[in-house]
């Protein structure tokens, strides 16, 4: 990536904290052990650091007790964890149509083979859902809500305090995708209602890839759904009920965690709300300079507020992969093109009949010459195809 401009930060940020690979680097060779499944000393040592970082992470997110933290390999993992760890054949659930495939494929797999009943809320004009049509869409036999915290097409970030104390007073276990938002908005599970939170740790946090998990809040009901060691009470001859083991299974991506504390230990020096206002400050300069480019259409782009740094547009009479491939081959700039593994939006903004979207997703490393570059780059490919429009 060297000399390139790298906007595709809503897949995965790039670069990391130069702490987080220097971190990562030096834990791996000094401390690269099985954490707490032996009695020596490094062993143990390792072991501190996956639980510091999992009290971390758990007052990171409100939690009252880190054991309910658990780590897995990404928010898609943590996503079938509680989907097929809660839901009973019978149940009913409400999710919506901002949700990324990793909510909507295991809801449609368990709705094919006959298990539960799905209702989709979907957003309004502005790409918000409406805690209210939540709460008309629930039934006598809705046994969760799940929903992301913000959209990975359109940037919106949902009302999921709102919709949580609508769940809390319907006795509903409300579960959150916070994959894009975890790192760069707030997230309170106690203050938001939220039973169940899902995260990665590749995106916001700047960890790496392969390391994620959830939280799971007290007395919550979720099944174990793996079986495997945990370093202790090896003669038992089922999986461990309690926390953590409960969803956590075999040895732990050890550097992953290592990485994801030397993220979180980033974050909380630069304030999470300091990181969202400047990438917000980049994502309005990048909307007002194209949205003044004729032949773009932006999507659900009105106002920063309630948002998070990601930008979806088209340029008039093009296809999204076309402008991506421009974009990268002529002016040396990553997106990330198409339907972005959440169709149900693309569907509802009609987006999905001209295979869906170019994205722009802003991270911290970004800078204004990066936006102005984006901006006239994307200026020079709709004036170009509006030129061919005209001849012929």
């Amino acid at each position: 990536m060297k000399d390139s401009i790298y906007l595709d930060n809503a897949s995965t940020t790039y670069p990391k904290p130069q702490n987080v690979y220097d971190y990562m680097y030096e834990f791996y060779r000094t401390q690269g052990f099985n954490p707490g499944r032996a009695g020596y000393d490094a062993s143990q040592e390792t072991a501190e650091v996956v639980q510091g970082t999992r009290k971390m992470l758990a007052g990171f997110f409100g939690g009252t007790d880190p054991k309910y933290l658990t780590f897995s390999y990404n928010a898609s993992d943590s996503l079938n964890m509680i989907i097929q760890g809660v839901l009973n054949e019978g149940d009913h659930v409400v999710t919506t149509n901002v949700e990324h495939n990793s909510v909507l494929r295991p809801l449609n797999h368990l709705k094919r083979d006959g298990v539960i009943d799905v209702t989709h809320v979907p957003m309004d004009d502005r790409g918000f859902i409406d805690p209210d049509d939540v709460r008309k869409a629930i039934k006598k036999n809705t046994s969760m809500v799940i929903m992301n915290h913000a959209s990975n097409v359109i940037g919106t970030v949902q009302p999921v305090k709102e919709v949580g104390e609508v769940c809390r007073d319907a006795g509903v276990c409300f579960a959150v995708d916070a994959c894009q938002t975890a790192g760069v908005v707030d997230v309170d599970v106690e203050k938001m209602c939220i039973d169940l939170l899902a995260f990665t740790g590749h995106k916001c946090l700047l960890g790496p890839t392969g390391i994620g998990g959830s939280y799971v809040s007290e007395d919550t009901p979720i099944r174990c759904t793996r079986f495997g060691g945990t370093g202790i009470r090896s003669a038992y001859r089922f999986h461990l009920d309690e926390f953590p083991y409960r969803m956590e299974c075999g040895t732990l991506n050890i550097v992953g965690v290592a990485g994801l504390k030397a993220g979180l230990e980033w974050i909380n020096e630069q304030g999470v709300d300091a990181i969202h206002e400047q990438e917000m400050k980049l994502w309005s300069r990048l909307r007002d300079g194209l949205r003044a480019i004729d032949g773009i259409t932006l999507y659900c782009a009105d106002s920063p507020e309630n948002h998070i740094s990601v930008l979806s547009f088209n340029v008039e009479g093009s296809e999204a992969a076309d402008v991506g491939r421009m974009l990268d081959v002529e002016h040396n700039i990553a997106c990330r093109t198409g339907l972005h593994c959440a169709p149900l939006v693309h569907k509802q903004l009609g987006t999905d009949k001209i295979h869906g979207t170019v994205r722009l997703g802003i991270g911290p490393f970004n800078t204004e010459e990066h936006i102005d570059t984006a901006i006239e780059a994307v200026r020079e490919i709709a004036s170009i195809k509006k030129i061919k429009n005209t001849s012929v």
